[in-house]
């Protein structure tokens, strides 16, 4: 964790609010940071010291999973259980609805099917939007890309006005492929980059979807974030031993949940591995380059039995530049 200091208890939640997972993390233009969680679903606003602002969409989410804050500071919410994006202004007002709510696409799953690595391997084929979508990214003109992972295996492009401009993707391991596209970003250059999670790969494309490259020697990437600076920042989730991965196959040894920072062109700057991570699942950048790690710790680790319930607290982590810390401007970073 090379040049970075955690924040110790950074999240001042007030009572009675309360949550389980963080599943989601992002800024605002002013670094106000926004919480999509889980147990309870809503949405939490903090100013950047850790100061509760405001909490919204109390009984609206079914499975909040990805939060993006758009470039006109709407605020948009990604329900893999509702089968929907939502944006909202940033006081909660709903503005605008992707998909059909509660209806997932056709895509063959089939939820009987046996899985020998990951449920994905019960998608048959691609499908329109959406089947259990992911997460959410805006393109330099203002497009929307929405990654649908979990019952579908495709990236789709809408305009602004949210009209479907266009997919893409298969079911599979080879270019192009998915196998669980769970997070997604799109460089400042226009590239749209793919956490293609169970594929241990993150997927590089042209804006229409044309294949570039891909990006190996990540773990179970869940989510991305491009920083001010060109680097991208990657949450990386745990691989405990005795499960499968497409890629190795059996796991034989723990591969821990790390962050880890690559360049523009997919080269590892750092890797934060000390950390004590244990599922981390979305991950935000500050205009200050302050990083802030989201962790789905009870659904991963302690409802599983993989953590013991005393880690519960472990949900939302900031980390600062260690000059900051060394101020002693943590919460003001």
């Amino acid at each position: 964790m090379t040049g970075f200091a955690e924040v110790a208890g950074w999240e001042r939640l007030p009572d009675p609010l309360k949550h389980r997972d963080v599943a989601a993390v992002d800024v605002d233009a002013a670094d106000r940071v926004y919480l999509f969680t889980r147990y309870d679903g809503q949405v939490l606003v903090y100013e950047p010291d850790g100061t509760f602002v405001r909490a919204w969409g109390a009984g609206v989410f079914t499975t909040p999973h990805g939060l993006t804050v758009g470039p006109d500071g709407r605020v948009w919410c990604v329900d893999a259980g509702d089968h929907s994006v939502r944006a909202f202004t940033p006081e909660g007002d709903l503005r605008l609805t992707l998909g059909v709510p509660g209806t997932p696409s056709d895509t063959g799953y089939d939820g009987a099917a046996p899985v020998r690595v990951h449920g994905v391997e019960r998608v048959r084929y691609p499908g329109p939007p959406f089947n259990r979508c992911t997460n959410l990214a805006f393109g330099p003109d203002g497009d929307v890309y929405v990654a649908d992972g979990y019952g579908n295996c495709r990236v789709h492009r809408f305009d602004p006005a949210g009209r479907l401009r266009g997919s893409w993707g298969e079911v599979g391991t080879g270019p192009g492929q998915f196998h669980l596209p769970h997070g997604i970003a799109v460089a400042g250059d226009g590239r749209v980059l793919v956490a293609d999670r169970e594929n241990d790969r993150i997927q590089v494309f042209d804006p229409d979807g044309g294949y570039i490259e891909e990006w190996t020697g990540v773990r179970r990437p869940c989510d991305l974030a491009v920083a001010a600076d060109g680097r991208v920042y990657v949450a990386e989730l745990w691989r405990p031993a005795g499960t499968r991965s497409f890629v190795d196959g059996p796991v034989e040894q723990d591969r821990p949940g790390r962050v880890s920072v690559l360049d523009g062109g997919g080269a590892v700057l750092d890797r934060w591995t000390g950390a004590g991570f244990v599922a981390p699942h979305g991950i935000a950048v500050d205009s200050r380059g302050d990083v802030y790690v989201a962790e789905v710790t009870y659904s991963f680790g302690i409802r599983p039995g993989r953590v013991p319930a005393d880690r519960a607290g472990q949900q939302l982590r900031k980390f600062v530049r260690a000059e900051t810390a060394a101020k002693g401007l943590g919460h003001e970073a």
